[in-house]
C-alpha cells in the first residue's frame, strides 16, 4: 500500500508552488480561471484517498506536470519566458509552452490512467493500451471545449489569454494530437515498465 509520506510532500510542493504563482501573476482573471481545474483535481484525488491509492511514481509524475502548469498560469501560456526562449533558438514563430504542456499531460497521467484501469475496470490485450490511452486523450477534447466555452463567456482580453491560439486557427487540433500522443507514449512507457520490458513491474 502507498504511504502518505511521499504524496503528502507532494501535495504540499504543489500548494507552495500555487501560492506562489498567484503572488503578481501577469494576468489575475487568467491565473484563476487556469488554476481551478488543478484544484479541483488535486481536491478530489485528495479526498478518495483512503478509497483508492496509487503509486507513488504516479503521485511524482502528475506533480511534476502540475508545477509545469502552475508556471503557465503565472505568465499566461502564452508569455512564459522558458517558451520565448525556445522559440528563439529553434527560430519558432510562437510560444509553444501551451503545447508542451498538453503533451505532458498525456504523458504524465499515463501511469495513474494505467494504474486506474488495472485495479477497476482490468482490460486485456491491445485494450491495455487503447482505454487508457483514449481515456486521456478524450481529456484534451474536453479541456479545448472548456476553453472554448470559458473564452465565449469572459471574452475580451480575459478570453483571448485563456485561449492562448496566438494567432493559430488550428491550435485546438494540434493540442489535442499532443495531448494524444503523449498519452500513446506514456501509456507505452507504463506497459512497457509492468511487463518488464524496460525494467521491474511497477509495485502498487
Amino acid at each position: 500500500m502507498t504511504r502518505p509520506g511521499l504524496p503528502i510532500a507532494l501535495l504540499g510542493l504543489y500548494l507552495a508552488a500555487f501560492v506562489l504563482s498567484g503572488i503578481s501573476p501577469h494576468n489575475r482573471a487568467d491565473w484563476w480561471l487556469e488554476s481551478v481545474l488543478p484544484l479541483v483535481a488535486v481536491s478530489i484525488l485528495a479526498a478518495t484517498w483512503y478509497r483508492f491509492r496509487f503509486s507513488n511514481f504516479a503521485y511524482a509524475a502528475v506533480c511534476v506536470f502540475l508545477l509545469t502548469h502552475t508556471m503557465g498560469a503565472h505568465y499566461t501560456y502564452s508569455e512564459v519566458p522558458l517558451g520565448h526562449l525556445a522559440a528563439e533558438l529553434f527560430g519558432w514563430e510562437r510560444n509553444h509552452y501551451d503545447r508542451w504542456i498538453h503533451f505532458l499531460y498525456g504523458f504524465l497521467f499515463a501511469p495513474m490512467a494505467v494504474e486506474l484501469f488495472a485495479a477497476k475496470a482490468p482490460p486485456r490485450g491491445i485494450w491495455a493500451f487503447l482505454l487508457p490511452t483514449l481515456f486521456l486523450g478524450s481529456h484534451s477534447m474536453i479541456y479545448e471545449l472548456i476553453e472554448w466555452w470559458a473564452a465565449a463567456v469572459f471574452g475580451g482580453d480575459l478570453g483571448v489569454a485563456y485561449l492562448g491560439t496566438q494567432g493559430d486557427p488550428w491550435d485546438a487540433q494540434k493540442d489535442m494530437a499532443l495531448g494524444l500522443l503523449g498519452a500513446a507514449l506514456g501509456v507505452g512507457v507504463m506497459l512497457g515498465l509492468r511487463r518488464g520490458w524496460c525494467g521491474p513491474q511497477l509495485a502498487r
